[in-house]
């Protein structure tokens, strides 16, 4: 079977090429947990660009045209509506009913490999039943590790944790992870061989809206002055984030002078509201009310290009993480990241080409590597070097290279079943 091309929309979302489609003969079911929907859509369209055949097993959070438009993607919104405020009933009815569906469609799903690219929000359930029960019914099951450990990054590790985590790992056929650390990770720490481990770039996000909006355009919008010197703080407010970090070297920023703003944008991560009211507190205690947008809310998919265009840098001052998406959002804007020396985040950046890294929970380092970062021709010129840095993230982060290797796995897992 061939079809004549791709949409256009997929083929901006991944960047591959708009030739003829023929099937491979791979079905793989795609578990996207409801959520993560840029990674998702742009990683089906990657792997139907092979000839990989979808069942995409979403929500009406990750819905998207792609998943519509696009040849061999078959769309099942398993998971319906995950609208928070509801009552909590209704919650526990949808939670009950989704995993009822997710059982019967296990049952009698043609794809002979699933990939789990998120656990769902009880995840004893799917680390430990849904995958004996996958295994069951002789499914072949992949698992991309986006974090090795996430609640060992958030404090919050114990036994009944970390033994989950071993038993799905070890169940599963085969893993992905986005970086050598977190290769080295899991067999010292959950003792999965490497040899059932590939490393897979994270792939460039371009899947958000981006129109013909100026940077200028973008800083009008936003009513931030043309000439100022703007670092962009964007995504969910945690502590692992590290905000407090930057809202301090702001501070001796402003001390030292010169026109420079900061842009936080994102929403407070459940839990944590009380950690952003004392950002806040500080925020205003060292006077820097003029000199800080505050967009704390979610920002709507259409809204994400003003900020990373109306930005001169986005600073990622984490304290503990893996890896981020927000360096490859970034990357796809051509906007330069200041990142701390955190995870595996220093893999991702030139210093002076594409950004700097700094330490971690020092706000006086942090500020001196802004300073820096504003001193430097990287900034002078960033107009120009905003198209170096996306060709540079396309060629290296590319959905071609991701499909590749995930491909080459879906072979070998085929071959040995």
């Amino acid at each position: 079977m061939t079809v004549s091309s791709v949409t256009r929309s997929t083929v901006r979302t991944v960047g591959i090429d708009p030739e003829p489609l023929q099937k491979s003969g791979i079905e793989v079911a795609l578990l996207t947990g409801g959520d993560d929907k840029t990674y998702a859509v742009a990683l089906t369209v990657a792997l139907v660009s092979k000839g990989i055949s979808v069942d995409f097993i979403g929500s009406n959070k990750v819905d998207a045209p792609e998943l519509h438009d696009t040849p061999f993607v078959n769309f099942l919104n398993l998971r319906g509506d995950q609208n928070e405020k509801v009552r909590l009933w209704r919650k526990i009815i949808r939670i009950v009913r989704y995993y009822g569906r997710l059982v019967r469609y296990a049952a009698v799903a043609q794809p002979p490999i699933f990939h789990i690219l998120w656990n769902n929000k009880f995840e004893l359930i799917d680390r430990i039943a849904l995958m004996i029960y996958y295994r069951l019914m002789r499914k072949k099951v992949v698992f991309t590790v986006h974090n090795v450990n996430a609640a060992k990054r958030d404090s919050k590790d114990n036994w009944l944790n970390r033994s989950s985590l071993r038993f799905q790992y070890w169940m599963a056929d085969h893993l992905f992870v986005h970086t050598n650390r977190m290769k080295a990770e899991l067999p010292t720490d959950f003792a999965v061989p490497s040899s059932k481990i590939s490393v897979i770039p994270f792939g460039i996000n371009n899947g958000f809206p981006s129109s013909a909006i100026s940077s200028s355009g973008a800083r009008k919008s936003l009513g931030i002055k043309p000439n100022a010197k703007t670092a962009l703080f964007f995504g969910q407010i945690a502590p692992r984030k590290g905000l407090e970090y930057l809202v301090s070297a702001m501070a001796r920023l402003a001390a030292s002078g010169g026109d420079f703003r900061l842009i936080i944008a994102g929403k407070i991560e459940r839990g944590y509201g009380s950690y952003w009211q004392r950002i806040h507190r500080e925020i205003t205690g060292a006077g820097l009310r003029n000199k800080i947008l505050e967009k704390i809310q979610f920002i709507p998919d259409e809204e994400v290009e003003l900020y990373f265009k109306a930005a001169d840098v986005l600073i990622l001052p984490y304290t503990d993480i893996y890896q981020s998406g927000l360096l490859f959002l970034a990357y796809s804007f051509g906007l330069p990241v200041i990142a701390t020396d955190v995870g595996s985040l220093r893999e991702y950046i030139i210093e002076g080409k594409t950004g700097l890294v700094c330490r971690p929970r020092d706000a006086d380092d942090l500020a001196k590597s802004m300073q820096e970062y504003f001193s430097s021709e990287l900034y002078s010129r960033l107009e120009k070097g905003r198209r170096e840095i996306q060709d540079f993230a396309n060629e290296r982060y590319s959905w071609t290279k991701v499909a590749e290797i995930t491909n080459g796995v879906y072979q070998l897992l085929l071959e040995q079943r």
